[in-house]
């Protein structure tokens, strides 16, 4: 039986990270990166990770996706490129009419129907007329504060109120993550950022509530997000980030989703470098009114990088043998950890 061949587009924190957890799993293969990285490009993917290829063949990273991208080629294609679907859309286009399925960690494509219903549509009509499949996901959204709500919702009678919160440190991720988080901005920059609409600050809030409200059968009638800088009161510093006192460590987010004229969804979600230096602890809480009522809690976070290398891989097999079409976590099987063979999870047609 023939490993599970994967190409991985993007192959920067989150895509190496997949290549290196598929390093480890027996069944499954890398064949293919596409990075537009000039310091990747032409370079064997062993090398770029540093790890020995031990007699396994070459991967030689290729900034054009037709140099690595063709019927064929593989069963999956994993794109860690965007966060926003319309600017993900080209790629995962690409790939569904080379007839590949898709995972993408673009955190709107985890519900793209909720601000992007038009290529939401296009998108599962380009899937099916290929007989592939494309899913969204990571780990938020795509699990804490979506799936694992709606999960246990389940054994719940009835539902009154939905809180989902995640208090996360931003200290692992990259430079781009700093800059959208406004990490190291003074207050007025910070303020002026989300006035404009520059401030990216967490993306997904929309698709969480609309992803639930799918879920229960509520009908989302108003959905709001906001933005407020957290501010340090001594000097923070991370891999890639500084902020003095009195400037930005991070931002505030929080978000409602309206169902019957009130607020029945609420998302929190502090998110900043270094919290533990000034007394706040990551954790993630799922919170639901109703009956019987639940009370869920994870301290300390789960790691973000960590969290959505692993959803996207270990989704692998559930994507690969989902019915054609544009997929999101609550039409397929639920997502666990593949510890066996990955071929022995693929059903083959």
């Amino acid at each position: 039986m023939e490993n599970v061949k994967v190409v991985i587009w993007g192959f920067g924190a989150m895509g190496s990270g997949m290549a290196r957890m598929i390093l480890n799993k027996k069944g499954i293969e890398v064949v293919g990166v596409c990075d537009m990285h000039p310091d990747k490009v032409g370079k064997d993917m062993y090398e770029v990770l540093g790890i020995e290829r031990a007699g396994r063949p070459p991967v030689i990273i290729r900034d054009k996706p037709e140099d690595v991208i063709s019927p064929g080629c593989a069963d999956i294609a994993l794109c860690a490129t965007d966060s926003f679907t319309k600017n993900a859309f080209p790629k995962l286009k690409f790939c569904l009419e080379n007839k590949l399925n898709v995972i993408s960690t673009a955190e709107e494509m985890s519900f793209p129907a909720a601000k992007n219903p038009e290529l939401a549509a296009e998108l599962d009509k380009i899937a099916k007329a290929n007989g592939v499949t494309v899913l969204g996901t990571g780990i938020n959204p795509g699990l804490i504060m979506d799936l694992l709500v709606i999960v246990m919702t389940g054994c719940m009678m009835d539902v009154e109120h939905i809180e989902a919160k995640r208090v996360n440190s931003l200290s692992p991720f990259g430079p781009t993550v700093m800059e959208e988080q406004g990490v190291g901005f003074t207050k007025t920059a910070f303020e002026k950022a989300v006035a404009d609409g520059s401030m990216a600050g967490h993306v997904g809030f929309d698709e969480s509530v609309a992803m639930i409200g799918s879920a229960l059968g509520w009908k989302i009638e108003r959905f709001e997000q906001q933005m407020k800088p957290i501010i340090t009161n001594i000097d923070r510093k991370s891999p890639y980030g500084f902020a003095k006192a009195g400037d930005v460590a991070g931002v505030n987010m929080s978000g409602q989703g309206w169902v019957d004229g009130k607020v029945k969804i609420d998302m929190l979600h502090p998110q900043q470098i270094e919290p533990e230096m000034e007394g706040t602890h990551t954790g993630d809480y799922v919170t639901i009114k109703g009956t019987p009522p639940i009370n869920l809690a994870n301290k300390p976070e789960v790691d973000g990088g960590l969290g959505t290398i692993a959803m996207c891989v270990n989704m692998i097999p559930n994507v690969i043998n989902a019915e054609p079409g544009l997929k999101t976590m609550i039409d397929l099987p639920v997502p666990r950890a593949i510890m066996g063979d990955f071929r022995e999870q693929i059903k083959r047609r």
